[in-house]
């Protein structure tokens, strides 16, 4: 006669559940008396832990235990340290109970736990089971971490762990997973350039602090004009706390600057900027493109000479622009009482001309003819 269920947990209560405690890499687990009748009244719990970088392969190869609805009697449980992975029981799968068969589980990560219960009695003979577990590699490769892969460009791995490497150019981060650039210091001194966040426009790299220099005589001004394709980290309530760009320029600074909205033209005003790129350990953006251009001071527009000319005439000079003064025929260039054939002058840094513009006289000869 079975004993009500209530009655039954009990006395099972009563009694004490017995943990064994397993290190090894393999092994094999038996109900007590296995092959015969396993005992009422009894509670075994294995605790299986090997090392980091496994994780565990359990299958049974014989398993009897008393049938009952939803396994609430005698059951072998498997569960990891939070999470109940399947609770068996009978002999054969049936609609309201669970038997492995031949079910190969797998744990998560390198701890299992099975649990065998028998309830107060047994009104037949049942022989319990014979398990078998042990160690399989983890292929840390193909795992995820938090929807990015375990290593940022290539990744290796071993019998108990994994590593990883960098493609040419890049350097692993100090977190042994990122691959960073190397860009701290970018030196541009030509007057017009295209400067891009690295592998533009596919995702820059993560975990990089990048600086851009554009150094120039004093004179010139330097303008940005950004690519409509930005593309750089940012939040919806914080501004860029994740990837951003800054804008140097002496005492001035523009940004921080992220998010999907191109800058456009930026007019900095100065010969020497800086650009500052950060980014952090996640996030796959295309990152930014801007070219630069330079602008001079102006000098205050020419007038040529009575009977004279400028070369080249234009309607506005500015800094290192030169301009050739010279006379029509018939005339010379006079400047400090000395005639020549022509002279010339430069806008300085300053928006000042290097000289004023001379005079034009006519040649001795045409004075004397008329």
């Amino acid at each position: 006669m079975r004993i009500p269920l209530l009655f039954s947990f009990f006395l099972w209560m009563l009694s004490e559940a017995e943990v064994i405690q397993l290190t090894d890499t393999f092994g094999e687990i038996r109900t007590p008396n296995f092959p015969d009748s396993y005992p009422s009244d009894s509670e075994v719990t294995w605790n299986i832990t090997v090392p980091e970088g496994f994780r565990l392969k359990l299958y049974f190869m014989h398993f009897d235990l008393e049938p009952s609805y939803l396994c609430e009697y005698d059951y072998a449980k498997v569960e990891t340290e939070d999470q109940v992975i399947a609770s068996f029981c009978g002999k054969e799968s049936t609609d309201t109970e669970q038997a492995p068969g031949k079910q190969i589980i797998t744990s998560p990560g390198n701890f299992l736990s099975l649990t065998f219960r028998s309830d107060f009695s047994n009104e037949e003979r049942f022989t319990g089971f014979d398990a078998h577990y042990s160690a399989i590699d983890i292929d840390e490769c193909t795992e995820k971490n938090d929807e990015d892969l375990v290593c940022d460009h290539h990744c290796h791995n071993y019998i108990g762990g994994f590593y990883c490497s960098c493609r040419f150019g890049y350097l692993l981060h100090t977190d042994n997973r990122t691959c960073k650039v190397e860009c701290s210091d970018n030196l541009f001194t030509q007057r017009s350039g295209l400067i891009s966040s690295p592998d533009y426009p596919s995702s820059y790299p993560k975990s990089s602090d990048c600086r851009y220099r554009i150094e120039l005589e004093e004179g010139f001004v330097i303008n940005l004009h950004f690519d409509d394709n930005f593309d750089v980290e940012d939040h919806p309530e914080v501004t860029c706390p994740y990837d951003y760009l800054k804008i140097k320029t002496g005492k001035k600074e523009i940004g921080p600057l992220c998010g999907e909205k191109s800058p456009g033209r930026i007019e900095t005003g100065s010969n020497s900027v800086q650009i500052l790129f950060h980014s952090d350990n996640s996030g796959e953006n295309g990152g930014w493109r801007f070219s630069y251009s330079v602008s001079g001071t102006p000098c205050p527009n020419l007038r040529p000479p009575i009977n004279g000319k400028l070369e080249p005439s234009q309607a506005e000079y500015t800094f290192k622009d030169q301009v050739v003064i010279s006379c029509n025929q018939g005339y010379r260039v006079l400047k400090d009482n000395v005639e020549m054939e022509s002279f010339q002058i430069e806008c300085r840094k300053d928006g000042t001309w290097s000289n004023q513009i001379p005079t034009c006289q006519k040649t001795e000869k045409d004075v004397r003819m008329s």
